[in-house]
């Protein structure tokens, strides 16, 4: 089935005022009265599942809407008065209720829920699909392992409506692991049908087919949209009051704001900081900006890779990032600064400032004393897909550089490539954004610092400073956590594993008469709460 509200892709990405005029407004006037959103974004999804290889994050946001999971988290009021998932506090989803025994957390199913196609969804289908997360490899493995859910034999099927997860130690990532968008309920009697002897868990199929029982299923999907029509059946939360949602790409965020000023869509996000002060300032829709949780953009050094592997000259690179003229220039001052801070870690709370702030003296000096009196020659590499606040960042960095002796070629790698760059670890000076999805310290380093991270793009390599992290998610005394992770942070900073340089927002603008947004820790859409009027 095809949606009725049509809009071309070739008019999106005119970016002209001819183009925008030729978005048909009878269509838009159809849409609202269907109970329909349209929304958009600058970048789509490759895949309906994140277990995919390669999925990226749009797969996540698919997947949220279509999916149900064990749990969901609970729902707070931000300081900016904005629905907040706090990604440390489990909340009912297709379970209703949980039992922590110590060794074992016990599930209750709904025995109401059905899958899209009606089937039933049972105990198996969960251990199935929990199974399938860890057979998956990559991410999906390496996500699930963060909660201590790395065998089989940890999955039980009780009966058809109990599910049991069994664990050897406390692990304060595990409940919240449960709500994320990895362990997805499938309907594995669904897959196993177009699975075959090559591909077992049906990987290649699932990539453009839903096997889910979400709020929302696909009715139309093309390379840049996906239009969703509401499951009446659904039974995990709250039915959804918006029957259809259009999701379209649209790349340009000078188009994105132009489609919206006129009232043509509903909501877009991923915005740079500039639009965002000046849609806030014009009143004309509504805008909203939210500190993206335990998310921080940091320069980084790879310490493996000569003169970076001398922490004298890491040191002397913190001192001379022109920190304020980020925030100025590139970000507005819309996002939290992260420089400057105390020099010695008196809390646990992350992110928090580094005690670096710019000092070309102080720089200049530290690269003498590590004998490099006369400076040198490197590349800073940065992820195009974010060029409108990261080029200008990266600009100011080089010529800071330059201040120091220390002369920069910048590097701007292609969005479809940046991954497959900063994951093999061989970019000597990049910019690259990390973002815990739980919101904690300890979760946010083992992730962004791990030697088998993928994110551990500058090699940080300190392995009784890992071991005692780890062993902080298993601290049951909160006193305790907090020692250790003060304690890691303390050498994260002396060691310039990285180095902070603010904590973004996540924008999303919308026309006035949509409410319901809430924020998730995946930064993706969220359809099952939004409203038109």
């Amino acid at each position: 089935m095809r949606s009725r509200v049509k809009i071309r892709r070739r008019d999106f990405l005119k970016g002209t005022t001819a183009g925008l005029a030729s978005l048909a407004a009878p269509h838009l006037a159809r849409a609202q009265a269907n109970g329909t959103i349209l929304l958009i974004s600058e970048s789509g999804a490759n895949s309906v599942d994140p277990h995919t290889p390669g999925a990226n994050r749009g797969a996540y946001e698919v997947a949220w809407n279509c999916y149900d999971r064990l749990l969901s988290l609970q729902i707070e009021k931000d300081a900016n008065g904005t629905d907040h998932a706090n990604a440390k506090k489990p909340a009912p989803e297709l379970a209703e209720e949980w039992d922590d025994s110590g060794h074992a957390v016990t599930l209750k199913l709904r025995q109401d829920a059905t899958f899209h196609n009606g089937a039933p969804v049972t105990a198996k289908d969960v251990k199935w699909s929990l199974d399938r997360a860890i057979a998956a490899g990559g991410n999906p493995r390496f996500q699930m392992s963060t909660a201590s859910l790395s065998s089989p034999e940890q999955f039980v099927v009780v009966d058809d409506h109990t599910f049991r997860i069994d664990y050897d130690r406390f692990d304060r990532q595990m409940l919240p692991n449960l709500a994320f968008c990895v362990p997805n309920i499938l309907n594995s009697e669904l897959i196993k049908k177009n699975a075959t002897a090559a591909d077992p868990w049906g990987l290649e199929w699932s990539k453009n087919n839903l096997a889910g029982g979400g709020a929302y299923q696909i009715v139309d999907r093309t390379p840049d949209s996906i239009t969703y029509a509401r499951f009446d059946n659904w039974k995990s939360g709250p039915l959804p009051k918006t029957e259809r949602v259009i999701w379209r790409i649209v790349p340009s965020a000078a188009t994105r704001r132009a489609l919206l000023e006129r009232g043509d869509v509903d909501v877009s996000n991923e915005f740079p900081p500039k639009d965002i002060v000046e849609m806030e300032k014009e009143g004309k829709l509504k805008v909203l900006s939210t500190p993206i949780d335990n998310a921080v953009q940091f320069v980084v050094m790879n310490e493996k890779m000569p003169p970076f592997d001398n922490v004298k000259v890491r040191r002397a690179i913190a001192y001379a990032i022109p920190y304020q003229k980020i925030m100025d220039v590139a970000l507005f001052n819309k996002a939290r600064p992260l420089f400057g801070g105390p020099a010695q870690i008196t809390d646990a709370t992350w992110p928090q400032p580094s005690p670096y702030d710019t000092n070309l003296a102080k720089a200049k000096a530290l690269l003498a004393e590590a004998g490099f009196a006369n400076g040198f020659e490197t590349t800073f590499s940065f992820d195009a897909s974010a060029a409108g606040i990261i080029e200008p960042m990266s600009v100011l960095i080089q010529e800071s550089m330059g201040q120091i002796g220390v002369k920069v070629t910048l590097d701007k790698i292609a969005g479809a490539n940046w991954r497959s760059s900063f994951t093999n670890k061989s970019l000597p000076f990049h910019t690259n954004l990390f973002s815990g999805w739980i919101d904690y310290p300890s979760y946010f380093f083992e992730m962004a610092l791990g030697k088998t991270s993928i994110f551990n793009s500058g090699d940080f390599d300190n392995e009784p400073a890992m071991a005692m992290l780890h062993e902080a998610r298993f601290e049951r005394d909160p006193v305790k956590y907090d020692e250790m992770v003060e304690k890691f942070m303390t050498i994260v900073f002396d060691d310039v594993a990285n180095v902070p340089v603010y904590q973004p927002s996540a924008y999303v603008a919308m026309q006035k008469n949509i409410s319901g947004y809430r924020y998730w820790f995946h930064r993706q859409m969220d359809y099952r709460t939004l409203v038109k009027t």
